[in-house]
Parts: C-alpha cells; sequence; structure tokens
C-alpha cells in the first residue's frame, strides 16, 4: 500500500471540490494543452483555484474591481493596482503525508477489515516504535487494544462515522484520547485514520485530584466515625440499635449523627441529628453539638429545653450552617417517648399488630436559626412496639417529594420485624440505599420488648402514695421492706434499699410538698427507687459539719447508691432517685 500516492488529497475533496466548481458554474473540464499551470497560468486545470478566487473581474466585467493593496508592495509612480488578490493554493494539492508526519499528535492508518497498517507517522513511531506496513493491527499494534480501539474501527468501517475514547491508559505508560475517522482508500473496502493525542498531563492531574479528595473523604469519614458512639449505651427497658452509612465517593460525608444516653431511674434518651453540610467541616461541627447534648442531658432538662440550649450554641459554633435534631426521652414508668424536634423528620412507631404512626407536631425550626421557643410532644412506646429516628438521606430522593418518601419508610417499616439491627438492615435495603447513594444516612431503631414468662419475673414496678404526717416515713419504710422481700433480694441490698428508701422520703417531706409518691422498680440489672413531690426545688450534695443536724441525706444516698439523680417533672415538681446494681445472685 503506497500511502503518499493517496494522501495527496483527502479521500474524497477532490469529487467535492469539482462538485463545488460545478454549483458556480465553473467549468471542470481538464486543462487544454496550450494553457500555462504555473503561477501565471491563463487556464485552470482540475486542480487549480476556481476563477471566483482570483479572476473576478475577467468572470464579471460589471464587477467593480476591488482595491485591496493591503498585502502589496510599493508600486511604480502612475501605476494602476490590478484590482486582484494573489489566487491561493488549492486545498486539493495540500502534501497531507507530509502535514500529517508533522504532527504532534499520533496519527496511524489502517485498511481493509483486518485493520492492516498503511501508515504511522513519526510521533507514532516515537511513542510506540516502528509498526510493519501491510501488517495487521492486531498483531502489531497492541497499543490500540490497550486503548480499547478495535470495536470502534470496526464500527467506523461498517458505518462511517467517527468514534472517540477520552483519557485510556497504555501499558508503555502514558494516557490517550484517541479518534477513529472514516477514509476512502481506493481498492481497500476503506480505511481508519486512528488520531490520539497525549493526555498523560491532563490524566495525572485528574488522578491527583481525586486521590486528593478520595484523602479529604476518607479523613472526613474516619472524623465522622469517631464522633458517632463506637458502642450504643443498652438501657434495661429497650433494645436498641443504629446504623450509619457515608455517601458514595462522588458525595462529600454529611453530618448525620445519632445517640443514646441513659438518664438514670430507668429513663433514656434518644438523639438522633443532621448538619447540613459537607466534609470535615460539617463532621467537626456535627461532633460538638453531640458532645453537647450529652452534657445537656445530664441536667436531665425536658426535651425542648435541650434543643433551646442547642439552638444557641449552633448559631455560637457556626452561624452560616444549620442542624436538623430530634430529642427523645423514654420513660418506662410512663410508656411513652416525649419529643422535641427542631427541622427533623418525624419519629415513626411500629405497634405489636404492624400499624404504623408517625409522631405529630410540634417541630420548630433547625438549630441555629434562633428566635423560636421550641416545645415538647408525646407518642405512646407500649411494651411490643419500636420506634425508628432517622436522618433525611434515608427517605430524600431527588425529583420527588420528602413525604412520598416518608410514605415508603411506613410501608417498609410495617413489615419489618426482627431484632433492632434486622430492621436497620431491612429499612435501608427497602429504600434503596447503596454504597452508590448520594447522602449520608443514619438510622435509629428502638424496641420495647414484650416480656413473658421468666423474662418478665425480672421486671417489676410497686408504687406508694405519701399522704404526709408522722406516720408516711415508717409507712414508706414497712411498705419498700415488703416488697424487697417479695423480689427475694440479699439481705444487704434489702437493707440498703431500705436505708435509701426512708432517707428520700424524709428529704420529700422536710423540702417538699404534696402530692408524694413513692415508686420502686426492678429491672435484671438494677434496683431504682424514686420519690416524687409538688416542689420543684432541686436537692443538691453538700457538705454537712458536725454540728448541723440536717443536710446528711443526700450524701447518704450518694454514698450507698450507685448513682443518684434529680429532676423536674413535666407536670410540675420534682423526682429524686437512686439506682443500685444487683448482684449476680440478684438477677435471678
Amino acid at each position: 500500500m503506497n500511502f503518499t500516492r493517496w494522501s495527496a488529497r483527502l479521500p474524497g475533496t477532490q469529487r467535492r471540490a469539482a462538485a463545488r466548481r460545478a454549483d458556480r458554474g465553473i467549468s471542470t473540464a481538464p486543462p487544454r494543452p496550450d494553457r500555462r499551470e504555473d503561477g501565471g497560468r491563463e487556464g485552470r486545470g482540475e486542480g487549480s483555484v476556481p476563477a471566483a478566487r482570483g479572476d473576478t473581474a475577467e468572470a464579471d466585467p460589471a464587477a467593480p474591481a476591488r482595491a485591496d493593496t493591503a498585502h502589496e508592495g510599493p508600486r511604480p509612480s502612475g501605476e494602476r493596482p490590478s484590482g486582484r488578490l494573489p489566487a491561493a493554493p488549492p486545498v486539493e494539492d495540500f502534501p497531507i503525508a507530509e502535514i500529517l508526519g508533522r504532527l504532534p499528535a499520533l496519527v496511524a492508518v489502517a485498511y481493509g477489515a483486518e485493520h492492516r497498517i498503511a501508515y504511522v507517522n513519526d510521533a507514532y513511531t516515537t511513542a510506540f516504535g516502528p509498526r510493519p506496513i501491510g501488517s495487521r493491527a492486531a498483531d502489531t499494534c497492541p497499543e490500540l487494544a490497550e486503548l480499547g480501539l478495535p470495536p470502534l474501527m470496526d464500527q467506523v468501517l461498517r458505518g462511517g462515522t467517527s468514534r472517540t475514547v477520552k483519557s485510556r491508559k497504555v501499558a508503555a505508560g502514558g494516557s490517550y484520547t484517541a479518534t477513529c475517522l472514516p477514509v476512502e482508500i481506493p481498492g481497500t473496502g476503506g480505511g481508519v485514520l486512528v488520531f490520539a493525542t497525549d493526555v498523560t498531563g491532563h490524566a495525572e492531574s485528574a488522578d491527583r485530584l481525586r486521590a486528593s479528595e478520595r484523602r479529604q473523604r476518607e479523613m472526613a469519614v474516619t472524623l465522622q466515625r469517631s464522633l458517632l458512639p463506637q458502642e450504643l449505651e443498652q438501657p434495661d427497658d429497650l433494645r436498641i440499635a443504629a446504623t450509619y452509612q457515608p455517601g458514595s465517593e462522588d458525595a462529600a460525608v454529611g453530618g448525620d449523627w445519632y445517640d443514646v444516653i441513659t438518664l438514670g431511674a430507668g429513663r433514656t434518651a434518644l438523639v438522633i441529628g443532621d448538619v447540613m453540610g459537607r466534609g470535615v467541616r460539617a463532621a467537626a461541627v456535627m461532633g460538638q453539638l453531640r458532645t453537647a447534648v450529652r452534657a445537656y442531658a445530664r441536667l436531665d432538662l425536658p426535651p425542648h429545653e435541650v434543643l433551646q440550649l442547642l439552638d444557641g450554641l449552633a448559631a455560637e459554633i457556626d452561624a452560616s450552617q444549620i442542624a436538623t435534631c430530634v430529642y427523645a426521652v423514654h420513660d418506662p414508668n410512663e410508656g411513652r417517648l416525649v419529643y422535641a424536634s427542631a427541622g427533623h423528620l418525624p419519629i415513626l412507631v411500629r405497634d405489636e399488630d404492624g400499624t404504623v404512626r408517625r409522631a405529630a407536631d410540634p417541630t420548630g425550626p433547625p438549630l441555629g436559626t434562633g428566635g423560636w421557643l421550641h416545645s415538647s410532644g408525646s407518642i405512646a412506646l407500649p411494651p411490643g412496639s419500636s420506634a425508628v429516628l432517622y436522618t433525611d438521606g434515608l427517605v430524600e430522593r431527588r425529583g420527588e417529594d420528602i413525604d412520598e418518601g416518608v410514605a415508603s419508610l411506613e410501608r417498609a417499616l410495617s413489615g419489618a420485624d426482627g431484632t433492632p439491627q434486622v430492621v436497620c438492615d431491612r429499612l435501608i435495603r427497602s429504600q434503596g440505599v447503596t454504597a452508590d447513594h448520594d447522602d449520608d444516612v443514619a438510622v435509629l431503631v428502638v424496641q420495647h420488648p414484650s416480656r413473658t414468662g421468666p423474662s418478665a419475673e425480672l421486671f417489676h414496678n410497686a408504687a406508694l402514695d405519701l399522704l404526709g404526717g408522722t406516720e408516711a416515713a415508717p409507712r414508706a419504710r414497712a411498705f419498700a421492706s415488703g416488697v424487697m422481700a417479695s423480689w427475694r433480694f440479699s439481705p444487704e441490698l434489702h437493707d440498703l434499699g431500705v436505708l435509701a428508701t426512708s432517707e428520700l422520703v424524709a428529704n420529700s417531706l422536710q423540702h417538699g410538698t404534696p402530692p408524694m409518691r413513692l415508686r420502686l422498680r426492678r429491672t435484671d440489672r438494677r434496683l431504682i427507687i424514686e420519690v416524687t413531690d409538688g416542689d420543684d426545688h432541686l436537692p443538691r450534695r453538700r457538705r454537712a459539719e458536725t454540728e448541723d443536724e440536717a443536710g446528711r441525706g443526700i450524701s447518704i444516698i450518694a454514698t450507698i447508691a450507685s448513682s443518684w439523680g434529680s429532676r423536674r417533672t413535666p407536670g410540675g415538681g420534682k423526682a429524686v432517685w437512686c439506682e443500685f446494681a444487683l448482684p449476680t445472685r440478684d438477677k435471678t
């Protein structure tokens, strides 16, 4: 195959040039022998420039002469400008082989169904070495296969349409973007011109950028996971599991978080939130909010007061970022979740029969917006039911209303049973969350199990209304002694429980107001003693001097009990409680 013989003209160019001349009424006949074909030729050959390029005046005497002399040199005095532009060389006569040979891009030409090599330019030879003319590309040009070009060359040969692949690597090193173009090679059934541009520098820059983004994402994920609970607290009365899944590599890590906080006296705080941002900054803000939630939870405040404190803190941390949050408290004595929401999605509760309920308002604006007084609501969580707290990544989809996502989650939850972790996994699968998901997802599942048989014998409640007067303390001690004896506690725990009851009741009688109530509760792990009254003044532990006749009750409680605390009750008044961890022999 003699490439230089046909490459002087691009395939089809001669035919198209003749057609253009015919359209303009210019003769396409071959030149007469008596016409010259040099720079001063009198006629025009097949490869010559049409008369319209330089002979306008001769073709149309009525046409005005052009006086464009910008590119002409000085003329002798009195000489008139010719009014003609110099004739441009015909495109058909350009030395294509020489042009392609000097291109910095890689050029190869193959012909026939077997893609035999017809030509490679100097840049191609420099990059991959010489290629024998007439050899099959599959045998001598492995780089074409590495670029994935043979299927494209087949398509170009069959369909006559160009094809391009972008930034492919070859084994010899380097990355190339290649285009396959159809060319006409007489007697071969057609050919393909491969034009490849070295984009190694761009590819390496893109790789470095992706590696940097990957490192930043890994840092954010590591930070995010380190700020989440490494192990969830497991309250006596609840079974809990949680799942966090970061978004895909194309999506920066967000600020989703969750937490479980035991408050004492059998009560548990459940928290889930979402910082509206991406990357390390969002994760850092999330960590600060989570730490603050745990600190405020220790104050045992109502949920709306916790959110009120968080609202002010979020504005101080970063006024440009806001966060949504739900803070809920479960009290086993009440069988309800008391919650407050700052712009977050509603809690879902599944009853034992599969019915799903949404927690209703109140829902305030997100944290960090300020100027809003949050309030608390409640939803029943009876034995056998489950509650699900989640972030918007689980239910929000582009092009869909978020209520549709919540409704879909409700349907999935209705049929989801099993352990809390199984429910978490089923909900995530039901919503189509995969490793390619474009947003973070956090899910917290809380189950209030329905206990029967031997398990139920480990959970008991007993309560006594205290009417006041001098007989209240003896009655309380007798009641506590009888209850703990029926629960078959050891003599040591029995005596400590009676002493703690006596001190708590005495403190309430002296400093509180009616109504007063004593409540005893045992779980499989602890004994809880709690006294409520109508006064909202919270006791505090203080050092009693030797001559003081009072002030030692709380110190005694703190000394003999595993933990103690106090809180204000929603209807006014307070509750003071203490706990004793059960020895192993008392748990059975």
